[in-house]
């Protein structure tokens, strides 16, 4: 007889309702889905599930007082911190406000005293050493002053010595003033009167394009002419600095119709630059002493007075305004032209040191003007050339001159090469 079959179990009919996963905290097993459909078994499930329930609620609330217990403990940290950040603000206010305070009560202490007043340290002017100013002598002040501005070019040192520097420009101007007059009353009458702002040069130096880069001039300067300190005219020139002093004349740079007009004399008209620069003894003695040439002395040829050149006295004429020359020969003449040394010049100027007592003395105006009426033929050479006035042009005798003085070179020179 064939083995009887197991029975498969019986599978439970659905009841219509999800089945929990839920895991219960109790240690009685849940009849939820295990009981059958009697009421009595209906009454045990939901007796099961009120109990499941109140025990997951239960185990709910134990979570939600631990949560609760620790936020309660971060929010009184966070309040304790809030608690410490409200303090600093509140100690910050405090000290904002007692600063505040004290400030309103400063000004009201100001305002009750009157106006706040910064004291500054007067700088007392330099004692004048029983010296009164005179208008025809630089006062002996005005010199220390330009010593002190030479070892102190600084804008700040200058500002803080404006009243110095004010009282030094006002003596110099006073003496240009002097000087220019006696200069055309007694020396250049061509020369107009002019104020002495149109004379006198300024102490400020344009440093854009300089490599120097003090902003001052360390001495005081004047030049007079037919239009003042500017223009084409030559012009008669003073410089005021401790232990470089000076005075000159002449055309310093002129413009390029100029020079061509002042080339153009020395190669067409050269005995008028012999006359000036080798024939006047009083200019030859004062500005050209350096053309003194030891050399020529015994030389057949030269001149009666034994001690002076006309070679010499162009050479150094050429070696005064060596600044600036041409390094060849100009465009348009030959390279061994008789004066190539002369047309290679841009500069046509002269000037003797002077010492400082010059200025200082009160007889040394007189020393200034002997020494610039020396220059006066050397200046009206010049502006007879770049400027000429009416009948200026007329050589019918120096011509006949030149021809003299070409003679006389060219022998100069067979003799040299014999």
């Amino acid at each position: 007889m064939p083995a009887r079959k197991r029975e498969a179990p019986l599978t439970p009919e659905p009841s219509g309702r999800r089945r929990s996963s839920r895991i219960s905290l109790s240690d009685q097993t849940s009849k939820y889905f295990e009981g059958d459909d009697s009421d009595e078994d209906d009454v045990d499930t939901h007796r099961g599930k009120r109990a499941k329930t109140s025990s997951s609620a239960k185990s709910r609330n134990r979570t939600r007082r631990a949560m609760g217990d620790a936020d309660s403990d971060a929010d009184d940290y966070q309040e304790e911190d809030d608690d410490d950040d409200d303090n600093d603000d509140e100690e910050e206010e405090e000290e904002q406000e007692d600063h505040k305070q004290n400030s309103r009560a400063d000004d009201s202490d100001d305002d009750e005293a009157g106006p706040r007043v910064t004291f500054v340290p007067h700088k007392k002017l330099r004692d004048l050493g029983g010296v009164d100013y005179a208008d025809e002598k630089v006062h002996p002040v005005t010199m220390h002053f330009l010593k002190d501005l030479k070892a102190n070019n600084r804008r700040e040192w200058l500002k803080g010595n404006d009243a110095e520097f004010r009282r030094a420009q006002k003596d110099w101007l006073s003496y240009v003033e002097t000087l220019g007059n006696r200069l055309a009353m007694d020396a250049d009458d061509t020369l107009p009167e002019l104020p002495a702002k149109d004379v006198v040069f300024r102490i400020y130096r344009d440093i854009r394009f300089s490599k120097n880069p003090q902003p001052y001039k360390p001495h005081f300067s004047a030049a007079w002419s037919r239009t003042g300190k500017k223009g084409p005219y030559a012009c008669y020139y003073v410089h005021c600095e401790p232990g470089s002093c000076f005075v000159g004349g002449g055309l310093w740079h002129p413009d390029n119709d100029s020079l061509r007009l002042l080339r153009a004399s020395i190669d067409e008209r050269p005995q008028r630059w012999r006359r000036v620069l080798a024939e006047d003894p009083v200019l030859r003695e004062t500005f050209l002493s350096q053309g003194k040439a030891a050399a020529a002395k015994g030389k057949k040829g030269a001149k009666a007075n034994g001690d002076f050149d006309e070679k010499a006295a162009k050479k150094a004429f050429a070696k005064i305004n060596a600044e600036g020359a041409l390094k060849k020969k100009p465009l348009g003449y030959s390279a061994d032209h008789r004066d190539i040394e002369l047309l290679k010049l841009r500069n046509f100027t002269m000037h003797k040191k002077i010492p400082d007592s010059v200025f200082t003395n009160a007889d040394g105006q007189d020393d200034m003007i002997a020494t610039l009426k020396a220059l006066v033929p050397f200046v009206t050479h010049l502006n007879r050339i770049v400027r000429p006035d009416p009948g200026d042009d007329s050589d019918s005798e120096e011509e006949g001159g030149d021809d003299d003085g070409d003679e006389e070179e060219e022998e100069e020179e067979e003799e040299e090469e014999e």
